[in-house]
This record gives structure tokens, C-alpha cells and sequence, in this order.
């Protein structure tokens, strides 16, 4: 996917279910999940926005750490998602894509309705 600049308050209100969504296919690194989300077409997370977000998710006890020495660097702090995490992410996947049904519904309309034309002197 080409690289969109998605706007701040967008991204912010879609992280934590993408991040639940990554974590889901098993424990990750800060760096490996920016670069999933990069992947998948977010842009470019930085770690001022992502790292807050994992400390808040740790301490809802929605996710759990663990110190993984590197291989010729050093160590990296991994996430994995704990039960109550699991059961957290496939509740916030169902609500959010109930609520982009129903924002779709007001924006669809919009994206389909052509530009007036201009009128000319």
C-alpha cells in the first residue's frame, strides 16, 4: 500500500485495536510492531505514541512483558497478550468494525457525491 499521512486523531483511535490485532499472531518487539503497521499501511507509528500505549495495556493486565536477550545487540522488551488480552482484542475488532459500519454509512455518501461544478460568468 502507497504511504498515507493519516491524521493524528484518526490513528490514535485505531492503534490500540491494530495493536491488539498484531499481538494476536504471538508475542512482538516495539520495533517489529511499528514496522507491522507500517506494513499494513498506518505510516509511520513512532514510539512516543506506540510505547504509552503497551504500558497502559500492561498495567490493564491485557498484556504481559518479558526481557528477550538480543542476538549480537541488545536485549529487546516483548509483548504478549494475556488471556483477558485475547478476549479484549476480538471484542475491540467487533466494535470497531461496528462503528466504521456506521461511520461508512454517513461518509460513503459523501465520497460518492460529485463536486458542484462552477459556474462561469
Amino acid at each position: 500500500m502507497e504511504h498515507v499521512q493519516w491524521p493524528g486523531e484518526w490513528l490514535r483511535g485505531v492503534l490500540g485495536v491494530c495493536v491488539l490485532r498484531i499481538l494476536l499472531d504471538g508475542p512482538s518487539y516495539g520495533y517489529a510492531i511499528t514496522q507491522r503497521l507500517a506494513e499494513a499501511g498506518l505510516g509511520t507509528v513512532k514510539g512516543g505514541t506506540l510505547y504509552p500505549l503497551l504500558a497502559r495495556l500492561e498495567d490493564a493486565g491485557h498484556l504481559a512483558v518479558e526481557w528477550r536477550p538480543g542476538e549480537g545487540g541488545p536485549g529487546r522488551k516483548f509483548y504478549a497478550l494475556t488471556e483477558q488480552g485475547r478476549v479484549l482484542a476480538g471484542e475491540q475488532a467487533a466494535r470497531w468494525a461496528d462503528f466504521t459500519t456506521v461511520t461508512r454509512g454517513l461518509t460513503d455518501a459523501a465520497a460518492r457525491t460529485p463536486e458542484p461544478e462552477a459556474s462561469t460568468p
